[in-house]
């Protein structure tokens, strides 16, 4: 049986099939020959010299996320951890700067990333470290824009995702925030004591108004209907000295009534009898009419004489 063919055709099925390669999507091959580079394929089916080219390497062409932890100081000296994360992708007219240029893109990456934010945040207060997080990633992103082109490669996004102080730092500013909302609570809270009290107060004071006009219209309409009683009294022939005196006894009973309806009442009322009723007319009688000549004395008052 003769080899040598099946040899033969071995060799040329080995020598097809090195020569024959596929490149993923989104990936670039970097063929070198002799050694020397010579060209970047594509995606897709490829074809290379068997023995005199070979696949020098291959290279993601996809975004790529490296997350840099940093630990440094702030202006009012709180140590803090921050946490960015820097979003890259090989530049696909420059793989061969990306290949050859560059060992290890993630420790160019990191030390760049060192070097802004230690930058950048001993600048700031531990406040404005939190309130100026997207300042931090903007000067981050611009100095690694600057650096990594020249090395193939585009930084995408910058973002600080986390500022970790240190723990007791972290348990004052939650001391600090807590006092804070208790005050704010204990002047919300002083605003309504003091609404609820003006409120009372407008309307104890609406109350008494009200009280006072009802005892002012009370009084009123009894006058009115002492006037009546008067006037009645007066048509049957009894003057008004006379219809005063009834009133004021037929009052005197009702009260009396009144009083004794009270099961539980311990007013005593003192004197009790008709004839003080009496009295009490006439001593009001002699009062007003008192009264009202003390007051025609004060607006006629007499000329002294002068003595010669």
């Amino acid at each position: 049986m003769n080899l040598i063919p099946i040899i033969i055709i071995s060799l040329i099925a080995l020598f097809l099939f090195s020569a024959i390669f596929t490149v993923k999507q989104q990936t670039a091959a970097v063929i070198e020959t002799f050694g020397k580079f010579s060209s970047i394929r594509q995606s897709g089916f490829q074809i290379k010299i068997p023995i005199i080219q070979r696949i020098a390497g291959r290279l993601s062409l996809k975004i790529q996320q490296l997350d840099v932890i940093i630990e440094t100081k702030t202006k009012d000296d709180v140590f803090v951890k921050l946490k960015v994360s820097v979003q890259y992708k090989v530049i696909k007219s420059k793989v061969e700067d990306a290949f050859y240029k560059l060992d290890y893109p993630h420790d160019q990456i990191t030390s760049y990333v060192f070097d802004v934010v230690r930058a950048e945040v001993p600048k700031m207060i531990l406040d404005d470290v939190f309130l100026r997080k997207d300042d931090i990633a903007i000067a981050v992103k611009s100095e690694l824009n600057e650096a990594m082109m020249t090395y193939g490669y585009d930084i995408i996004k910058t973002l600080v995702t986390d500022i970790d102080p240190d723990a007791q730092v972290k348990e004052a500013m939650n001391r600090i925030n807590a006092a804070d909302r208790e005050k704010t609570a204990a002047q919300y809270e002083g605003d309504a004591q003091r609404i609820l009290i003006v409120e009372r107060a407008k309307a104890e004071a609406e109350s008494k108004r009200l009280q006072g006009q009802g005892i002012a219209d009370q009084r009123r309409e009894i006058a009115r209907g002492l006037e009546e009683s008067v006037e009645v009294l007066n048509k049957v022939g009894i003057n008004s000295q006379e219809a005063s005196a009834l009133i004021v006894v037929t009052q005197h009973y009702d009260t009396l009534q009144s009083i004794g309806q009270q099961t539980n009442s311990n007013l005593i009322l003192l004197p009790n009898s008709p004839q003080a009723g009496s009295q009490m007319l006439n001593d009001m009688v002699a009062s007003f009419t008192a009264s009202n000549q003390i007051g025609e004395a004060m607006k006629n008052p007499k000329p002294k004489k002068l003595e010669s």
